[in-house]
C-alpha cells in the first residue's frame, strides 16, 4: 500500500495542529512487551534502555513493516475470537488494572509530561490523570448497564415477537494518539475500546517519547498484553499499522493527517472516529463580568498547555470599544496568573518542539506590529510569553491556521453579531464559545453556529462533562468518544428479533388473494378501527 505511506506527506515542516510524526531521539524498551521503533525492535527478557547509537546492527533486521503488523493483528484477532474479550469480568479486570495503574504511577505519569511539555504538576492532574481517572471510573460503574441489550417495541406485523438492540465489540481496533495531551487521549480511547469488550493496539505519539515509552511500560504491566498492546515509532511504524484490516480507528490529530489515515481505512471499508482541531472562537459582549471573562478565557488558553490544545481560543471576536478593556482585563489576570515575566513562570508549559516554536515565531513575525501584550520568545527554553495581537489581516497565516500555541488574535467588530459570519467563513471549529448575559444572543449563537461543541460563558470545561459527547463536526472531525460515547463507538449495535413458531399467519404467503391483500395493508397501517372492518368483511378497500 505504498500510496498511503505517510512519508511524503508528513516528511516536511508542518503545524503543530498537524501532529506530525518524527522520529524520538531515544527508546527504551521493556520486559515482555515489543517495542517497535522506526530503525530498531528489540525483543527483550528483562528491561533495557538503548539509544539507536547503541544497537546499529537491529537497524536493517528488525522493522516494524507490514508484515510484523499483520502477525501482530492475527494475534489480537486469535484473541478476541476467543471469546474472552466479550465477558464482562475481563472488561471489569482491565478497567480495574486501569484503576490500579492511575492511582499508583501517578507520580511518573507526571514526570513525564514534564519531560514532553514542562506541563505543570496541577495542569498535568487536572487535564490528564484526573480525566482519565474519571473515565476509568464512569466505565466501571456503568459497564453493566452498558452491556445490556435495549428493548424494543414490535408491531402487530410480527406479533407474537420481542425484540432488543445488542450491543456488540467491533473486533480489533487501532487507537492512535496525539502529543498535547500524551497520556489522557491515549488512555481515553482506550478505556472505551476495553469497556466494549475489543482488542485494542495504542500508537502514542513519538513526538511525547517520554510519555509513549511510559504508556508502554505501564499496559505491559497492567493489562492483558494478549489483548492489549503498545506500538510505539514514528512514520514507518504508523504507515504499516494502517496498511492492516481494523475493525475501527480512532485518531486524534490535524485534518491533514485524518485525510490520510481515512483515505487508509476505506481500502477496508474500515469506520473511523476522527478528533481533529481548527480555530475555535471566543466571541465577548461588552455585557459580561470582565474579570471572569479575561480569567475563563486564560484558562482555556494559556493555562490550557500553553495553547496546544485542540479546542484551545484561538482568536476572540469583541466590539471595537470594548476591546481596550477586554485586552486590559487580560493582561492583569495574566499577571496574576503567571507573573510579571512569564518566561520565568513554572506554570506555563513550554512549546512541544524546536520545530513548532519555529512555525510559532513565523506567524507571530508576520504580524508584529498587531501586537499589543506580550511577544517575547526564548529558543533555548522553547516558550514564548502570552501574546495578543489586535486586528490583524484576515489573510495572515495567523488568522488561516489553527494557532495551536500562545497566540491570541483579537478581531473587533462593530455589531457583536457581525462575529457569526466571521465564524462561518471559516471552517466548523471542535469549539465555540461566547460570553454574554443577553439571552437571545445565546439562542441566535447555538442556533446559527455549527461547531463539534460549544460553551457559552467558560471555556473548554464542557469536555469533562458526563453525559456529553466529544466529537467534531466536518474539519473538525466526524463521529465523538468519552463515557458512554466511547462505549458506543467501540461498539455495534446489533438488532435482534425474536419470534416462537406460533400464530403462523397465512397472510404474509402467496397465493395473495384479494382478501389477503386488505388485511395486509390494513395491518400495515396500523389503524385498529380500520383492520376491525376488515376483518369483518366490512371495508370497502
Amino acid at each position: 500500500m505504498k500510496s498511503l505511506s505517510l512519508g511524503p506527506f508528513l516528511a516536511a515542516s508542518v503545524p503543530v495542529g498537524s501532529r506530525v510524526f518524527a522520529d524520538p531521539l531515544t527508546k527504551k524498551c521493556f520486559r515482555k512487551q515489543l517495542h517497535f521503533h522506526s530503525r530498531c525492535v528489540v525483543f527483550s527478557s528483562y528491561s533495557c534502555s538503548a539509544t539507536l547509537s547503541v544497537v546499529p546492527e537491529l537497524e536493517e533486521k528488525q522493522i516494524f513493516d507490514g508484515e510484523k503488523a499483520a502477525l501482530l493483528v492475527k494475534d489480537l484477532r486469535k484473541s478476541f475470537d476467543s471469546g474472552k474479550t466479550k465477558t464482562y469480568e475481563w472488561r471489569v479486570s482491565q478497567l480495574e488494572g486501569i484503576a490500579k495503574m492511575l492511582e499508583e504511577k501517578e507520580k511518573e505519569i507526571s514526570e513525564a509530561l514534564d519531560k514532553d511539555l514542562s506541563k505543570p504538576g496541577v495542569e498535568a492532574f487536572i487535564t490528564e490523570i484526573s480525566q482519565a481517572k474519571s473515565s476509568c471510573s464512569e466505565a466501571l460503574q456503568e459497564l453493566k448497564h452498558w452491556m445490556k441489550p435495549e428493548k424494543v417495541k414490535t408491531s402487530i406485523t410480527t406479533y407474537p415477537s420481542s425484540a432488543e438492540i445488542v450491543p456488540e465489540p467491533l473486533g480489533v481496533v487501532l487507537v492512535i494518539s496525539t502529543w498535547n495531551f500524551p497520556f489522557l487521549l491515549s488512555m481515553d480511547p482506550v478505556i472505551g475500546a476495553i469497556s466494549a469488550g475489543n482488542a485494542v493496539v495504542l500508537k502514542p505519539s513519538e513526538i511525547a517519547p517520554a510519555t509513549s515509552s511510559l504508556l508502554a511500560n505501564l499496559i505491559e504491566n497492567y493489562l492483558d498484553n494478549s489483548a492489549v498492546r503498545v506500538v510505539e515509532g514514528a512514520i514507518p511504524e504508523t504507515t504499516a499499522l494502517l496498511e492492516q484490516k481494523w475493525d475501527k480507528i480512532l485518531y486524534t490529530g490535524s485534518a491533514r493527517v485524518g485525510r490520510i489515515v481515512m483515505t487508509a481505512a476505506a481500502k477496508h471499508l474500515t469506520p473511523v472516529i476522527l478528533e481533529l482541531g481548527g480555530k475555535c472562537p471566543a466571541v465577548v459582549d461588552s455585557d459580561v463580568n470582565l474579570q471572569v471573562t479575561a480569567r475563563r478565557i486564560i484558562s482555556g488558553k494559556w493555562a490550557c498547555n500553553s495553547g496546544q490544545a485542540c479546542i484551545s481560543v484561538d482568536y476572540i471576536i469583541t466590539r471595537k470599544e470594548f476591546a481596550p478593556a477586554l485586552i486590559n482585563a487580560l493582561k492583569e489576570e495574566l499577571e496574576q496568573f503567571f507573573g510579571k515575566d512569564p518566561m520565568e513562570s513554572k506554570d506555563m508549559s513550554r512549546i512541544v518542539s524546536p520545530t513548532q516554536f519555529a512555525r510559532l515565531v513565523r506567524l507571530l513575525d508576520e504580524v508584529s506590529d498587531k501586537i499589543v501584550l506580550g511577544g517575547q520568545r526564548d529558543e533555548k527554553k522553547l516558550k514564548i510569553a502570552p501574546t495578543i495581537v489586535l486586528d490583524v489581516p484576515e489573510d495572515a497565516m495567523v488568522m488561516q491556521e489553527e494557532i495551536f500555541g500562545p497566540i491570541m488574535p483579537i478581531i473587533t467588530v462593530d455589531n457583536i453579531e457581525d462575529s457569526f459570519s466571521i465564524i462561518k467563513s471559516k471552517p466548523k471549529p471542535l469549539a465555540a464559545y461566547l460570553f454574554t448575559n443577553n439571552e437571545q444572543l445565546k439562542k441566535d449563537y447555538v442556533d446559527k453556529i455549527s461547531s463539534g461543541g460549544m460553551l457559552i460563558n467558560d471555556t473548554i470545561i464542557h469536555v469533562g462533562t458526563r453525559g456529553l459527547p466529544f466529537g467534531g463536526v466536518e474539519e473538525s472531525g466526524m463521529g465523538s468518544y468519552h463515557g458512554k460515547f466511547s462505549f458506543d463507538g467501540f461498539s455495534h449495535k446489533k438488532s435482534v428479533l425474536y419470534r416462537s413458531f406460533d400464530a403462523d399467519s397465512s397472510l404474509r404467503y402467496p397465493p395473495y388473494t384479494p382478501e389477503k391483500e386488505k388485511l395486509l395493508k390494513a395491518l400495515i397501517s396500523g389503524n385498529i378501527f380500520r383492520i376491525f372492518l376488515t376483518l369483518f368483511g366490512w371495508s370497502k378497500e
